[in-house]
């Protein structure tokens, strides 16, 4: 695998065929950005259990633990893959798994098995197919990096979020010493401090701190706290040192996160501000295309509004708009 040359998550465009880049609605891209799609990538075995990530899988979980509720009724993992963090919401009683790729989540289905605590859900974050107010906590984990237009993605996750439910997102910083070290030495053209996100290959984006904050802010979450994850990705260290050890020395300084974040990861627990209260009923799935509640859950869908089909198969709803 070629390295990632730039701090930040997972490049698939440096692995994966130009095709998995595409619009999912050519007629309508004016209003739907474009989508990366992992169809097909081997993204969990490659990447994660082959690549040398064990360091960085464990301070994740970390931040996790430190940031997560304590329990809950329904939570929406955007961004799923093949379920690598979803072992770690075993305190809710139903999870979302949500990804663009069926393949992904397949895979994920494969590892969790048949429990009906968790919902398999092939979508994308730009068009959530739940109704308002559903979900009373939401994780999105090194997916935002993929996100041309990261405001209206957030927007359409704090719709589906009850009033004062938990949304825990990470985002690659452009902001971190690394980055700036390489500003310094002019071996980088894109600054460091800039508020616009630089899109450093393919549908792949690093975020400044600053930017993130205001993002969620004029969406409708108020940020209660940062946690800098990933302190020491630096291949040298990953392999002289134990995972222990490095992931042991990460919690020590995650908290530095609410200071300053000059980590390559930072993870942000909000909390949704709007009123009302949290959807309570049958009603679960609304139509992506129209907006109509759909009703039923466990076999195909037929929107009422405007007749679309959305299938249901081998335990996976799929509401991609095609």
């Amino acid at each position: 695998m070629p390295p990632v040359i730039l701090p930040g998550p997972f490049c698939p465009s440096q692995h994966l065929p130009s095709r998995l880049f595409r619009d999912i609605n050519p007629s309508m891209s004016d209003r739907t950005p474009p989508v990366c799609n992992y169809e097909g990538s081997d993204y969990q075995q490659s990447f994660w259990e082959q690549g040398g990530r064990a360091y960085e899988d464990a301070a994740e979980a970390i931040a996790l633990r430190h940031l997560l509720p304590s329990g809950g009724d329904l939570l929406l993992e955007l961004g799923a893959g093949a379920g690598r963090n979803t072992p770690r919401y075993q305190n809710f009683k139903r999870v979302v798994l949500l990804d663009y790729s069926r393949t992904q989540l397949e895979q994920a289905r494969d590892r969790l098995g048949d429990a009906e605590r968790y919902i398999f859900v092939a979508a994308d974050v730009y068009r959530l197919p739940f109704v308002d107010r559903l979900f009373d906590a939401g994780t999105m984990i090194r997916t935002l990096h993929h996100m041309s237009e990261p405001v209206k993605a957030l927007a359409q996750v704090q719709r589906v979020m009850a009033p004062e439910a938990v949304f825990i997102l990470e985002f690659a910083n452009k902001r971190n010493l690394k980055a700036m070290l390489r500003y310094l030495l002019r071996k980088q053209e894109w600054s460091p401090y800039s508020p616009k996100p630089v899109e450093f290959a393919k549908l792949n984006f690093d975020f400044h701190p600053k930017s993130i904050r205001r993002y969620l802010r004029e969406v409708g979450f108020k940020i209660e706290k940062q946690r800098t994850v990933s302190h020491f990705r630096m291949g040298i260290l990953k392999r002289k040192l134990p995972t222990r050890i490095l992931a042991g020395f990460d919690a020590l300084l995650q908290w530095t996160g609410a200071i300053v974040q000059v980590s390559p990861s930072v993870f942000t627990r909000a909390r949704v501000v709007k009123e009302g209260s949290a959807m309570l009923g049958e009603t679960f799935f609304q139509c992506p295309a129209c907006g109509e509640a759909q009703v039923g859950m466990g076999h195909d869908l037929t929107c009422g509004g405007c007749g679309a089909i959305w299938e249901y198969r081998d335990g996976i709803y799929d509401f991609r708009v095609s």
